[in-house]
């Protein structure tokens, strides 16, 4: 895969189980240079924690530097459905309300419960989305 078509960020493996492995990404200032930071949120914060899947081939120990890569499409659809989707569920649910007759707060309360709305759906698929967004280790 070339670099263009992936997100990658360096990390260090703190616990190692059967199940999964968990590592620890330490922002870089190497983020302030990424194409991609504006849509990352490992720009935002000092450290995070990512689980991946235990591979029984990957002989990985506590400690270890490695890079944490991410299909950059997976992280362009995490866009999409924590930013963009929202947006335009406020707009719709605004505007709808609106030009059914409602008042302005009426209209403000219902944008803001159709967010929360998403939300709690993106909530309850949490189980199925992280199905969908696996990142992998390169050694």
């Amino acid at each position: 895969m070339s670099s263009s078509s992936e997100i990658s960020h360096r990390g260090r493996i703190v616990s190692v189980t059967p199940e999964e492995t968990v590592v620890q990404i330490v922002s870089e200032s190497a983020c302030a240079a990424c194409h991609a930071k504006g849509l990352c949120s490992l720009g935002d914060a000092t450290v995070k924690e990512v689980s991946l899947p235990t591979r029984g081939w990957d002989r990985y120990a506590v400690g270890d530097e490695v890079n944490v890569v991410l299909r950059a499409s997976m992280g362009h659809k995490a866009v999409w459905l924590a930013y963009v989707v929202p947006l335009l569920v406020l707009v719709a649910a605004l505007l709808g309300t609106l030009a059914a007759g409602g008042s302005e707060l009426l209209a403000g309360l219902a944008a803001i419960g159709a967010v929360g709305l998403y939300y709690g759906v993106i909530w309850l698929l949490r189980d199925r989305l992280r199905k969908d967004y696996i990142f992998n280790i390169k050694a």
